[in-house]
C-alpha cells in the first residue's frame, strides 16, 4: 500500500476513534435532572445542568429526574374496621430533593415508593371504618402522607400528594347504604315537619293572647270572615252565635223557666184555695 492511500485511512480511523471517544465521554445534564457519578466507585461531587465530560470505562454516570411522578396504586383488597369488603386505589405525586440518597439509600426509589404506598394504604385503611373512609377522606390522605414521607425521608423522596381515588364497595351495601340515606331523609322531613307545626301553634297561641286583649277586635275578625264567605254567591252562610251571647241568653233563659215555675205553683195554690168556698 503506498503512503499517499495510507495516511488518510490513519487520519480517518483516528478521527473515528476522537468521535466514539467524545461520544462515551462528553455528557449533556437537562435542567430538571441531575447526575450522581462514580469513580472507581466512589461517590463524586454532583453534576448540574449542562455539558460534562466523563472518562469512558472510568466514570458511570446516574441520572435522577427531579420532577414530580405521578404513581397510581392498583385496586387494593381492604377490609375496614367494621368488617366491611372494599376494593380501594389510590395516587401518590412524589420527587426527589437529594438526588445522592435517592442512587445511595435504595436501588430503585420509584418501585421503593409505590411498594410502601401499597402497604400503607392497606394498613390505614384496615383500622378505619366504611363510614369514615366515605365521609373523612380529606383526613385519611392526609394520615397516607404522613406515613410515606416517614418512610421514604431518608431515600431523599418528598411525597407531595396522596389521593384516594375510588372505593368500590359490595352491591349489598350499596343497598343497605341507599336503604339508610332515605330513612334519614325521611326522619329530617318530619323533623322540620315538626319544628313547622310548633312554630304555628305557637303562632296561633300569641293571636289569640293579643286577641283575647281586645273583644272588639275579636267581633271585626268575625265580621270579616262572615264577609270573605258571602262573597261567593253559590255559598250558604251559617251565622253561628258567639259563646258570650249565648252564654248570657242561656242565663237568662234560666231565670226566666225560675221564675215561670214560681209563678204556676203560686197560681195553682191560690186555685184550690178558692174552690171550697164554692
Amino acid at each position: 500500500m503506498s503512503a499517499p492511500v495510507f495516511w488518510p485511512i490513519v487520519i480517518g480511523i483516528i478521527i473515528a476513534l476522537i468521535g466514539v471517544f467524545l461520544s462515551y465521554s462528553l455528557k449533556v445534564i437537562k435542567q430538571y435532572e441531575r447526575g450522581v457519578t462514580f469513580r472507581f466507585g466512589h461517590l463524586r461531587p454532583m453534576l448540574e445542568p449542562g455539558l460534562h465530560f466523563l472518562l469512558p470505562g472510568i466514570d458511570k454516570l446516574e441520572r435522577v429526574d427531579l420532577r414530580v411522578v405521578t404513581l397510581t396504586i392498583p385496586p387494593q383488597e381492604i377490609i375496614t374496621k367494621d368488617n366491611v369488603s372494599v376494593r380501594v386505589n389510590a395516587v401518590v405525586m412524589f420527587e426527589v430533593t437529594d438526588s445522592s440518597k435517592a442512587v445511595l439509600e435504595v436501588e430503585n426509589y420509584a418501585v421503593a415508593t409505590s411498594q410502601i404506598a401499597q402497604t400503607t394504604l392497606r394498613s390505614l385503611l384496615g383500622r378505619a371504618s366504611l363510614d369514615d373512609l366515605l365521609a373523612h377522606r380529606e383526613e385519611l390522605n392526609e394520615d397516607l402522607a404522613a406515613i410515606i414521607n416517614g418512610q421514604t425521608e431518608r431515600w431523599g423522596v418528598l411525597t407531595r400528594i396522596v389521593e384516594i381515588k375510588d372505593v368500590e364497595i359490595p352491591e349489598m351495601m350499596q343497598r343497605a347504604l341507599a336503604r339508610e340515606a332515605e330513612a334519614e331523609r325521611e326522619r329530617r322531613a318530619k323533623v322540620i315537619s315538626a319544628h313547622g307545626e310548633l312554630q304555628s301553634s305557637r303562632e296561633l297561641r300569641e293571636a289569640a293572647e293579643e286577641l283575647g286583649k281586645a273583644p272588639a277586635a275579636l267581633q271585626l275578625r268575625y265580621l270579616q270572615t262572615v264577609l270573605e264567605l258571602g262573597a261567593d254567591q253559590n255559598s250558604t252562610i251559617v251565622f253561628p252565635l258567639p259563646i258570650d251571647i249565648m252564654g248570657g241568653f242561656m242565663e237568662n233563659l234560666g231565670t226566666f223557666n225560675k221564675g215561670f215555675k214560681e209563678f204556676s205553683e203560686n197560681f195553682s195554690q191560690a186555685v184550690n184555695t178558692e174552690k171550697p168556698a164554692d
